[in-house]
């Protein structure tokens, strides 16, 4: 049985269910761990790493950043100066493999092992096994299947 929401009757305040904060939350988590690339350069910003050089600390979404933020990469190049307006939405499209090296790319897909073209990474399967290390008996042995979480996104 689903609670509705609820007003109080003492404060006035509508009350959520639990189910539709966690939603919000999660939404909210998404758009802080968005990345961005530099249209000129093409470094990607990352939320998660943050710039602790430039006195960015990990977790700092690029919406919070400060308006006087510089591109490191074009500032050091000597491209000029970069700011916030030259960086877009930035998505990985391609993983890969910390192990072998093997690429994911999500537009390619794996055909042969039932995963169609255009199938995003966060979509495979939660048991998806690196189909080249799962075929080296000596990585398995030694290290057992490589899944998803020894995949990295390849900045392109």
């Amino acid at each position: 049985m689903v609670k509705a929401a609820t007003t109080s009757k003492k404060s006035g305040v509508t009350k959520k269910p639990v189910a539709a904060k966690k939603k919000a939350a999660a939404k909210k988590d998404t758009a802080a761990l968005m990345r961005y690339k530099c249209r000129i350069c093409g470094y990607v910003y990352s939320p998660l790493r943050g710039e602790p050089h430039n006195g960015i600390p990990a977790g700092t979404p690029f919406d919070d950043l400060p308006d006087t933020y510089l591109c490191p990469v074009c500032g050091f190049q000597g491209k000029g100066k970069v700011g916030k307006w030259g960086f877009d939405e930035w998505r990985p499209t391609r993983y890969i493999c910390s192990m072998c090296d093997y690429i994911y790319d999500e537009k390619r897909g794996e055909p042969h092992r039932g995963i169609k073209p255009g199938t995003k990474f966060e979509d495979l399967p939660e048991d998806y096994v690196c189909p080249v290390c799962a075929t080296d008996p000596k990585i398995v042995l030694r290290y057992g299947n490589v899944v998803k979480w020894g995949f990295s996104p390849l900045y392109e």
